[in-house]
């Protein structure tokens, strides 16, 4: 196993301070600097984590030198290890290389390395030094920890491969997705009675889920159900499956795989839900809606979250413990 725990997770948005005291203000995150480059970036605890922010155009989130401003967004994961060259060339002996091959200067004055992202489907991954200073706990009854992140994939069998076969996650749990629409029509008529007539199921929208652990969350791989030409409901309407795929897809089309939404866990949805809508926020789902995972999900618009998609999740961890 290269690491079983994260370090952080970089986001770009366009003013970190900014952005790093929304996420204090309404989300209850703790927030400290922590040294990079003679400046200090925003960090935020979240569960035994962290979220790192960013400017598009700092350096330490260049895809290559010389590459243009980074797009605002969930950017890259560092899993946190103690030695990053050592674990680098362990990632390598394992088939998933470094785009360098020196270690570069991490966060906080510690150091990291870049894996290549065309060996880990397009997701970008640094291993790197833990953060300093110790992760603190949110404010009460806010959010509790990182659920899980969300990834637009191409081949969940690639990321099996890459991520619990090579680099030693372990896998939680896969789902399948699928929500259909059924129309049902009756005839009534004064001399032939009643008929009721169904028509086949159409498919508004489905996914395939991959979980695999990483520390106190998961990443959540998600790849467009391949439908075998099933009829399919064109369009999805807000809160459906429909367009939670069509955002995947669009992602891909427009972006390629990669790293796509944050999940926050958090005791009460609804609560939460109206909480954020009253301060400001644009909630795409007032209330919880189904969630994969024995869960309620809610989605909040990026335009008042810095640009970064995130939603939030209430579930019951201990179930699958309490089936054994």
């Amino acid at each position: 196993m290269i690491s079983d725990r994260l370090a952080y997770v970089a986001l770009v948005v366009a003013d970190p301070a900014a952005a790093a005291a929304m996420l204090e203000r309404d989300f209850g995150l703790p927030r400290r600097q922590v040294r990079h480059g003679g400046a200090g970036v925003p960090v935020l605890s979240i569960g035994a984590s962290a979220l790192a922010l960013f400017r598009p155009d700092d350096p330490f989130v260049a895809e290559h030198p010389g590459a243009g401003p980074a797009r605002p967004g969930v950017h890259h994961i560092a899993l946190a290890v103690a030695d990053p060259d050592g674990a680098a060339r362990t990632a390598r002996e394992e088939g998933v290389g470094a785009l360098t091959d020196s270690v570069a200067e991490g966060l906080g004055g510690g150091e990291r390395v870049l894996l290549d992202p065309e060996a880990t489907g397009r997701v970008r991954v640094a291993l790197a030094t833990p953060l300093p200073g110790a992760a603190r706990a949110p404010a009460a009854g806010q959010v509790e920890r990182l659920d899980h992140l969300g990834i637009a994939s191409r081949d969940n069998e690639e990321a099996l491969a890459v991520f619990v076969n090579r680099l030693g996650l372990a896998l939680e749990s896969t789902q399948t997705d699928v929500e259909t629409r059924i129309a049902y029509e009756t005839f009534t008529s004064d001399r032939y009675g009643v008929v009721h007539h169904v028509r086949p199921p159409e498919v508004v929208g489905g996914l395939r889920d991959v979980f695999v652990t990483v520390g106190d969350c998961e990443l959540e791989f998600l790849q467009e159900l391949d439908r075998h030409g099933a009829p399919r409901v064109l369009g999805g309407q807000p809160g459906n499956t429909g367009q939670d795929d069509g955002a995947i897809a669009g992602h891909i089309s427009r972006r390629g795989a990669g790293l796509h939404h944050l999940a926050f866990k958090v005791a009460d949805i609804d609560a939460e839900l109206a909480r954020l809508a009253q301060a400001g926020h644009a909630v795409i789902d007032p209330v919880g809606r189904p969630g994969g995972r024995r869960s309620r999900i809610g989605f909040i618009h990026p335009r008042t979250t810095a640009g970064v998609l995130l939603h939030l999740v209430q579930r019951d961890a201990d179930w699958p413990r309490r089936q054994r």
